[in-house]
């Protein structure tokens, strides 16, 4: 699952996905509102990966992280989060949360596809 408010981010991010791993299936959400609410009403749907933004109205990346990491369901899922800036309060939220991992939006393409292999190939 990708929480990200920026619908570009969302069609690069995908497409990077599809040529690292071809048989993972992806659902993008517009904001943490909506994608909290999803999971929490949804009981079939439990995403193994998670990457969320940092910077997104309605509600931030580390307030959508605290909630999701409430949720009994997703106490296995590997939660990331994706940001334009490692700004340190919101790093030091994300370690204390308990994210697996916190990445800098790459400015290129290459870059993304080598971070989402990295995610990945380490979790096989």
């Amino acid at each position: 699952m990708l929480i990200d408010d920026d619908l570009d981010d969302q069609e690069i991010f995908l497409m990077c996905l599809e040529k690292v791993c071809e048989d993972v299936e992806c659902l993008t959400m517009n904001d943490g509102v909506n994608a909290i609410a999803m999971l929490g009403s949804n009981t079939d749907y439990v995403p193994d990966y998670i990457f969320i933004d940092v910077n997104m109205p309605k509600m931030n990346g580390i307030e959508c992280l605290r909630i999701l990491k409430q949720m009994e369901k997703l106490r296995d899922a590997r939660i990331y989060m994706y940001s334009t800036t490692s700004e340190g309060l919101a790093l030091e939220e994300s370690k204390k949360l308990k994210a697996h991992d916190f990445f800098i939006k790459p400015a290129n393409i290459l870059a993304l596809e080598e971070q989402l292999s990295m995610v990945f190939k380490s979790n096989l």
